[in-house]
């Protein structure tokens, strides 16, 4: 894989894409790459290795891991890995924001506010934990588990979004509306992965 100076993008959208001009190359690229980075970190006990991998967005940049694997279906293994390092770059740059919404979602979502592991009302340096876990547990641990995790932590911050700022404009509680909806899908793409990965079909 060709890495590329670091670019940043905003991780606004989670099911951000990025069109390739050869598509079968591309995938091919796409999932190779993701098996290559699970298998070497899942085999490796180097701690060194280790954050390496899960420091990607901020050493080979955002933007480069966009181009490899954000076109790529939801559930796959390199549709999950980019969910799962935009999700952690978002909550890295807007701890705040993230736990506003994760907030007023856990008392209407509770059985997935247990799961996700975060405690109540969660401070912004739980939340970069809680993500640091999950990266991890992608690279060594139970890899189905880490999936939840996040698929939760989405299901319960959607869910804050949802009823955050229910008096703003119209304008603006439509967007917010749709990045809820768009939290959402990824919550349940992730579940969705977290099972194909159990039978050993995530690819």
């Amino acid at each position: 894989m060709r890495f590329h100076k670091p670019i940043p993008l905003p991780p606004d959208s989670i099911d951000a894409t990025t069109p390739a001009p050869d598509q079968l190359e591309a995938a091919e690229m796409a999932h190779r790459s993701a098996a290559v980075l699970v298998d070497r970190g899942r085999a490796s006990d180097d701690p060194e290795l280790l954050q390496r991998l899960m420091d990607l967005p901020r050493t080979v940049g955002l933007q480069t891991l966009a181009e490899v694997w954000s076109a790529r279906p939801a559930r796959t293994l390199p549709g999950a890995l980019w969910r799962l390092y935009v999700l952690d770059e978002w909550v890295q740059r807007a701890p705040e924001v993230v736990a506003e919404a994760f907030t007023a979602g856990a008392s209407r979502a509770e059985v997935y506010r247990v799961i996700s592991g975060v405690v109540e009302p969660p401070r912004p340096e739980d939340l970069r934990e809680l993500t640091h876990q999950i990266l991890s547990g992608v690279y060594e641990g139970d890899l189905d588990v880490a999936l939840e995790r996040a698929a939760a932590f989405c299901h319960v911050t959607a869910t804050g979004l949802a009823v955050l700022h229910e008096d703003d404009g119209e304008s603006s509680r439509s967007e917010q509306l749709r990045r809820a909806a768009r939290l959402q899908e990824t919550a349940t793409d992730l579940q969705a992965c977290a099972k194909l990965w159990l039978r050993g079909d995530l690819h």
